[in-house]
């Protein structure tokens, strides 16, 4: 009885250890996971992103029209994106930063 009451509390253990671990990967993959603006139909998905500084960005276009990502104080701006082109950008300003997605008729 004993020799049962052991084994199951290092299963317990066990079992509590593993999901422990779980956890705490499954918390780092979604702290890691970059945040991800895209452009539909003319429109930012979501319109407004609250982020820590220093966090990198990436823009998708899902138009079939080109479009650039500009900052609203000109501090950066991409190349013309097209249908799924991203564009990443760490942003290491704590002020808030607007940008703009620009139609390129071709």
């Amino acid at each position: 009885m004993k020799d049962d009451t052991r084994a199951l509390a290092w299963y317990t253990r066990g079992l509590v250890a593993v999901g422990v671990v779980t956890l705490l990967i499954g918390a780092h993959a979604l702290a890691a996971t970059p945040p991800t603006i895209g452009i539909k139909e003319f429109k930012y998905a979501p319109s407004i992103l609250t982020i820590p500084v220093g966090t990198t960005v990436t823009w998708v276009n899902h138009d079939e029209e080109p479009h650039t990502i500009t900052s609203g104080t000109g501090a950066f701006s991409s190349a013309g994106l097209v249908n799924d082109d991203t564009f990443v950008r760490t942003l290491r300003n704590p002020a808030p930063t607007s940008t703009s997605a620009r139609f390129i008729p071709i």
